[in-house]
């Protein structure tokens, strides 16, 4: 798994690990992340040797969408200049200081509509003392670029392959075993009842053992909690499963 879509998943499980679907309507981290970047290619600067690009990126949001973030705002503005940091290093942009993201209430904006200001701030313009300055007015500034979130489409499932029929992994939790009560059943002695569980995080699987008898292994190796990647084997009992990742519609 990439560093870039490491961090999606850190942003996305950020927020719906503490919401889940309760706020579909409104703006949502992940897009966040990814309109800052587009905001960041499309404010680079050539100069001799180097392509600069923004260091500073303020972010308006009505009162009702910046409160959805209120319990982890300080977390959520780390991971966001973190994720501008590593596009930055991916595509050999150059920064005066490493990325800061702000967050700015703007009631102008409607619930689902956010905007982006970029600057080129000044090296001895800390993180610290940016933060603690009392926020602008309410008017939107200059240059600064709005976006409406859009109406999300439900998320491509991941599949487990068995005897060549794959299964799609519907359900945030996945339970495999021989009971009755579990999702995927497997007619296998030596699967437990409930043996093992998918369960997706973010944009990531995860497998994790239920305290069967005989263990969970995957690509033969024997784990507790595993995350997964495309094309892992799974091994319960005797039964093996191919765990895949969805594909880009």
């Amino acid at each position: 798994m990439t560093l870039l879509r490491t961090l999606e998943s850190r942003i996305e499980g950020l927020f719906e690990g503490l919401f889940g679907r309760a706020f579909r309507s409104h703006v949502q981290p992940i897009e966040l992340a990814r309109k800052l970047v587009k905001e960041m290619d499309d404010h680079r600067s050539v100069s001799v040797s180097r392509v600069y690009v923004p260091n500073e990126y303020a972010v308006y949001l009505c009162s009702k969408d910046r409160a959805q973030f209120a319990g982890y705002e300080d977390a959520l503005r780390s991971e966001l200049a973190e994720y501008l940091a590593e596009h930055a290093r991916r595509e050999g942009y150059a920064l005066l200081t490493p990325p800061r993201v702000l967050l700015r209430t703007d009631d102008d904006l409607a619930v689902g509509e956010f905007g982006i200001a970029t600057r080129m701030a000044p090296e001895d313009a800390s993180a610290e003392d940016v933060a603690g300055l009392p926020e602008p007015p309410a008017e939107e500034p200059a240059h600064t670029m709005v976006y409406r979130a859009e109406a999300p489409d439900e998320p491509a499932a991941a599949v487990l392959t068995l005897d060549g029929k794959s299964r799609p992994l519907t359900k945030p939790e996945v339970v495999l075993g021989r009971s009755r009560e579990a999702d995927i059943r497997l007619a296998d002695p030596n699967v437990s009842r409930k043996h093992a569980a998918i369960r997706r995080i973010g944009s990531a699987y995860w497998v994790a053992d239920l305290g069967s008898t005989n263990g969970t292994l995957v690509n033969g190796r024997r784990v507790t909690r595993h995350e997964l990647e495309d094309g892992d084997r799974i091994t319960l009992g005797s039964t093996e499963l191919v765990f895949g990742l969805p594909r880009e519609r």
